[in-house]
């Protein structure tokens, strides 16, 4: 295919507009086309009441895969990164609590208070992670190979990573196939006695997915995580100004690269013909001839929603059918008239620091198990998982002088309700969550001026992922690598000619780390040339 050709892009989010900026580099003309008034996907910033703006959807940064970050240079377009410490407060319901800073030894010296045994086994815990973590950044910055007919560049990348495990010893290659099929309450427990401290690392491999800390697998997923930031509780990465100045940015940096953006685009249609990308239909009826599509939405929005399914192999599509992506996550944001006041601190300046990373509610491993269990049953919890950030502590920008925003992941929480619907439940979810937060910080309910409650029904309507699944799709073992989204198509091409996916659906599919995105653009420039 010569250079210069059009390839559209279907969606606006992270992963689209890197690929979108790696493809312009690459010497095409790709044009973006995103339904909503804005692009960010998943990473956005709006107002949710007067004065007050959230992340509406994800909080932190991925953060972003370091040569992506070098690539896309955007601290030319002002672009700045907050970066609190500590990381995670963790309080327990009896006023304890656990920091976990960037430092290894003042994380210990506080856990310490808890168990001296855990404060001495904290740093060799981080270490052990650290060492798999790079083997798992390598993994996920590789196209699964072919299984049946591996190409010489596969066998290369595989050589290389089989290196990587090599130079984790012996010890480390056993431990590496021990782990990863692991519930991660037994992995955490290997290391540590304190349930706070089990229960708020642990969160990290069930994050956004269908699985408790019992779950076979958690420990992989936790793994995976890993390799994007390798702080046993990960990243608490805010942009000034929300995730929405993250995406801007990343826009900004495909344009000056090449590439077109048009937003209130919305596409109805792939077309198709002998087996092959046409073009796109507008649903303003606005037709686009193209050589390449590249989706970067969710796998069975594009192969169910935008595409003719009977133009599909049956045998792929029934796959595509099994791909399991129900969403486990709800969102909360409120606005709040002051600061919400943690019996587990003092109040004072540096309490106020302590507030600024990520908050973690879930004090034992049995908490989190109990909070899944709800969801498997067609409920969400009535003491959920909560992660929390009070972002204008770093950002006061976002809400009016001395008022504040909070912004909660809430878990579990099913698409699918046995009983009554989202609708009718949607301010029940809220209450649960202010009730939660009410046992950590009592002065809350009284501050708050207003809910904004984003079920997982809201995330499918309203956001595009189907399912309402953040991650296009469940972080599972078997939809992890050569299995994502399913076994052999974990390369970014599909069966039809010309038809590609960038997003959260395809390998690695993990947060706003931009990996899919850099990855699938490597193997489309290759594929069109």
């Amino acid at each position: 295919m010569p250079l210069g050709q059009r390839v559209v892009l279907i969606g606006g989010g992270h992963n689209a507009l890197i690929a979108a900026f790696y493809l312009a580099k690459g010497g095409f003309k790709p044009l973006v086309l995103e339904r909503r008034e804005m692009v960010g996907g998943g990473g956005i910033t709006e107002e949710f009441h007067p004065g007050f703006r959230a992340s509406t959807l994800s909080h932190t940064l991925g953060p972003l895969r370091a040569d992506v970050a070098r690539d896309l240079q955007l601290e030319k377009f002002e672009y700045e990164v907050l970066n609190p410490d500590p990381r995670v407060f963790a309080p327990s319901p009896d006023g304890k609590a656990l920091f976990f800073y960037n430092d290894a030894a003042k994380t210990s010296a506080g856990i310490s208070s808890f168990s001296e045994k855990d404060a001495a086994k904290y740093a060799q815990f981080a270490q052990s992670l650290e060492n798999t973590a790079g083997f798992f950044a390598q993994l996920s910055s590789i196209a699964p190979p072919a299984i049946d007919h591996p190409t010489p560049e596969d066998l290369w990348n595989l050589l290389k990573t089989g290196r990587g495990a090599r130079s984790l010893g012996k010890t480390g290659i056993f431990d590496l196939l021990r782990w990863g099929p692991m519930a991660v309450a037994d992995f955490v427990a290997e290391f540590f006695e304190t349930e706070l401290l089990r229960a708020a690392i642990a969160a990290r491999g069930i994050f956004g997915t269908a699985l408790g800390p019992w779950s076979a697998g958690s420990t992989a997923v936790l793994l995976l995580r890993a390799a994007a930031d390798a702080h046993p509780v990960g990243s608490a990465a805010f942009p000034r100004g929300g995730l929405g100045s993250f995406t801007r940015a990343v826009a900004e940096a495909a344009k000056q690269a090449g590439a077109e953006i048009r937003t209130d685009a919305e596409v109805e249609h792939i077309r198709i013909k002998d087996g092959a990308v046409t073009g796109v239909v507008l649903t303003d009826g606005e037709e686009i001839a193209v050589e390449a599509v590249v989706s970067g939405a969710d796998p069975k929005r594009t192969f169910f929603n935008l595409l003719d399914p009977s133009q599909l192999d049956p045998t792929f599509a029934n796959r595509m059918k099994n791909f399991r992506a129900n969403g486990t996550v709800a969102k909360v944001n409120l606005a709040l008239g002051g600061l919400p006041i943690f019996s587990a601190l003092d109040v004072t300046e540096s309490s106020l620091k302590s507030l600024s990373g990520r908050i973690h509610i879930g004090p034992e491993i049995d908490y989190l198990e109990h909070a899944f269990d709800a969801s498997k049953y067609g409920d969400f919890s009535k003491a959920p998982w909560l992660d929390v950030t009070i972002p204008t502590i770093l950002d006061p920008s976002l809400a009016p002088d001395g008022k504040h925003v909070l912004s909660a992941y809430v878990q579990f929480a099913p698409y699918k309700l046995r009983e009554g619907n989202w609708d009718t439940r949607r301010k029940e979810l809220g209450d649960t969550v202010v009730k939660t937060l009410a046992a950590y910080a009592p002065n809350l309910p009284d501050l708050i001026e207003y809910m904004q409650i984003i079920t997982p029904k809201d995330l499918e309507t309203s956001y595009g992922f189907t399912g309402g699944h953040i991650f296009h799709g469940e972080l599972a073992l078997d939809q992890l690598f050569t299995m994502r989204p399913i076994l052999d198509w974990a390369r970014y091409k599909t069966p039809i000619r010309g038809l590609f996916l960038c997003g959260s659906g395809t390998h690695p599919g993990n947060g706003l780390t931009g990996a899919s995105g850099a990855n699938a653009a490597r193997e489309i420039i290759r594929e069109l040339r």
